[in-house]
């Protein structure tokens, strides 16, 4: 059957479609649009555990919109963009924020986080509570929870015949790759090392000639870049915790009803336990691995390590802007 197009039945179709899309857009409308910008990619841990964990549990009102690789905003820009009011939510960090706020800088420091429990019982203590109040009244961001990102260990070529690492003095002379700004040759200094900066493409070529003696990076690096190949061991000092922070529009949360926030909640402390027990679960496989590459992997005096780089940094102009007593109040949140 072949219907004739008059203007008439063109009208009433345009206006029928016209209703259609009006109810389509009504219903996105109706939705919460929460805007992430990430300078990971689309496969990165953090991006995935928002993308299939976050943004299900929020569906039924939240419009979810990621964007990944910097595309929207370049990395480092999202704090600001969120301030003023041009984007709802980023996944950020301790050292962006401490550009804003330099009492941050303590969650940057060696030693300061434990391992993945450890953050999140900082991140929900009320010790942290100053914290997020002077993000959320100075910068109109609030954060939600706080993502595992991995343990940075110490990775030599020397076998344990040669250097056994118990102790920070153990480390005296040894030429380890950090990377070049101030802040991370000094955190290689308290680790007893003699920190070198070096580009990290450098580094393989490096370690093969004997330039340096070692480099410090999370085990998923470690097997990624392929320094297993010209190492023999790794001192899982785990002196640094890394950690992301999800973070919010605080504009957009007041806007949200008691029951919205309360999902939006539960939604992100989700993705977080999510990433961080998958984090978790590959740095174990990871040491399965190296072990059957030739490495030799051994835990050292970790309250040695501990009590020399926290002294360090409490002498240094690091320290200056942190609150006094809260370095106490993290450690003996600890084990």
């Amino acid at each position: 059957m072949i219907t004739k197009l008059t203007r008439r039945t063109a009208m009433s179709a345009l206006m029928a479609a016209g209703m259609v899309v009006s109810a389509g857009a009504g219903l996105a409308a109706d939705k919460i649009q929460l805007r992430m910008a990430t300078s990971g990619s689309e496969t990165d841990q953090r991006s995935v555990a928002m993308a299939e964990v976050f943004a299900p549990m929020v569906a039924d009102f939240v419009d979810y919109q990621p964007s990944y690789n910097g595309t929207i905003f370049a990395q480092g820009t999202e704090l600001d963009a969120i301030s003023r009011g041009n984007l709802e939510m980023s996944i950020t960090s301790a050292q962006e924020l401490a550009q804003f706020f330099p009492e941050f800088s303590i969650f940057t420091a060696g030693y300061v986080h434990q391992d993945a429990a450890h953050q999140v019982a900082v991140f929900n203590d009320p010790l942290m509570d100053p914290f997020k109040k002077t993000a959320e009244d100075d910068l109109g961001v609030k954060l939600l929870s706080v993502m595992y990102l991995g343990r940075r260990q110490v990775n030599l070529r020397q076998s344990p015949d040669e250097l056994m690492v118990k102790t920070p003095a153990d480390l005296a002379g040894v030429n380890l790759r950090m990377p070049g700004t101030d802040a991370w040759q000094f955190l290689g200094k308290a680790l007893g090392a003699a920190p070198t900066p070096m580009a990290f493409s450098e580094v393989y070529t490096a370690l093969s000639t004997g330039a340096v003696d070692g480099q410090d990076n999370p085990l998923p690096t470690v097997v990624d870049a392929k320094f297993y190949e010209v190492t023999k061991q790794i001192i899982l000092t785990s002196h640094l915790v890394d950690l992301n922070y999800i973070a919010i529009s605080k504009a957009v949360w007041d806007d949200m009803s008691a029951d919205q926030q309360a999902k939006v909640q539960a939604a992100a402390d989700a993705a977080a336990e999510s990433g961080r027990q998958k984090q978790l679960q590959k740095e174990a496989d990871l040491v399965a691995f190296l072990e059957e590459q030739g490495m030799t992997i051994y835990e050292p005096d970790l309250a040695a390590f501990r009590n020399q780089v926290q002294s360090m940094y409490l002498e240094s102009e690091f320290a200056e802007s942190w609150p006094e007593g809260v370095l106490e109040q993290v450690n003996a949140l600890g084990n």
